[in-house]
């Protein structure tokens, strides 16, 4: 089992910066497949970015430049960070932070995994941003 609990979202205007933040426990080290999500009022969920098991990580389009995913192991406690910058209306949504046991390797070129790849996710953390 694998427990994930996000924080740091809020609220910014167009523009602004967010760090979200993602404490990872149980069964799972830094090679361990991982991402962030987020899910718009009324419209499917949709990956912004993942870290692959060699680190390498890979964004949506949509995001790409203004978003970083990180991770660190401090402590022997794995933590996913999403460090948001130049925001806009079109980034609120609830952002999920997601995790799996297994590997993963999405390497540039190849689709960007779905949900239904990671069996565990956090409770989510709301992101709004005003225009």
């Amino acid at each position: 089992q694998v427990h994930l609990v996000e924080s740091g979202g809020g609220s910014v205007q167009s523009g602004g910066s967010l760090r979200l933040s993602c404490a990872a426990s149980g069964n799972i080290n830094k090679r361990s497949c991982k991402g962030w999500f987020r899910q718009a009022p009324g419209k499917e969920d949709e990956v912004v970015a993942i870290i692959n098991d060699d680190g390498k990580t890979r964004y949506a389009d949509s995001v790409k430049g203004r978003f970083t995913i990180s991770q660190d192991n401090a402590n022997a406690r794995i933590s996913l960070y999403l460090q948001m910058s130049n925001l806009n209306p079109s980034d609120t949504a609830m952002y999920y932070c997601a995790a799996d046991t297994s590997w993963c390797r999405y390497d540039e070129g190849t689709s960007l995994p779905g949900p239904a790849r990671f069996r565990f996710w956090g409770q989510g953390t709301q992101v709004t941003v005003s225009a």
